[in-house]
Order: structure tokens, then sequence, then C-alpha cells
């Protein structure tokens, strides 16, 4: 079992920046995948970002690459993610969720993700 955590999301005008974090607690041993999710009202949870256990591969969704940076840190058998969000959208509004998949390989599918996090809101305005 691995307990997700996430924070940093906040209101921001267009234009601007804010970073997320990630805190995996539980068997943190284990190569996860990580990712970033996130959901708008209404509409379903789309993939934003992924990073490798290693952190040498990242994939971008094409609506924040270029924009968005995903890393990660895996000292001392704990995870941390981040997501460094720069030149913000009113699209980029919505509740961001971290996610865990035992897979090994990039994926974008949510379902292939196991373990998730309660989310936190971005607000960006315009």
């Amino acid at each position: 079992q691995v307990h997700l955590v996430e924070s940093g999301g906040e209101m921001v005008q267009a234009g601007g920046s804010l970073r997320l974090s990630c805190a995996a607690s539980g068997r943190t041993f284990m190569r996860y995948t990580m990712a970033w999710f996130r959901q708008i009202v209404g509409k379903e949870r789309e993939f934003v970002a992924a990073i490798s256990w290693s952190g040498g591969n990242t994939h971008y969704a094409d609506s924040v690459k270029g924009r968005f940076t995903i890393s990660r840190d895996n000292a001392n058998n704990a995870i941390n993610v981040y997501l460094q969000m720069n030149s913000l959208k009113p699209e980029d509004t919505g509740v961001y969720y971290c996610a865990a998949s035992t897979l090994g390989i990039l994926t974008t599918h949510r379902e292939r993700y196991t373990y998730w996090g309660q989310g936190t809101q971005v607000s960006v305005s315009s």
C-alpha cells in the first residue's frame, strides 16, 4: 500500500507559476512510475505528465508540453514528486492528482495507476 499526499495548489493569475508536490509513504521501496493527472468539473480525469522510477524518462500531454516539468526525488526510500507549472492558463484550472503505477512503464492511461492522492486544487484566473 502507498499513501500519496499532494500539496501546493492555490489560486494564481494567468501567466503565473506554481509548484505542486506529492509525498509518498508506505511501500516506497518499490519502483513506481509516478504521474500527475487533472480533472475539471464535468470532465474526465486527464493525463498531465509521467516520470519513470529513475527520473530519466518523462512524458507530457501536448497541452502542457514546454510549460510544465515533472521531477522526482527518491532519496532515503522516500518518494517525492513535483510538478513545476509555468505560464499558467485559465484552462489549466482543475484538481491535480498524483498517481503511482507498479507497471514500470510510462503510461497515460489512468486505469494503469494503482494508487492515487486526494488531489489539490489549482485555479488560474484570467
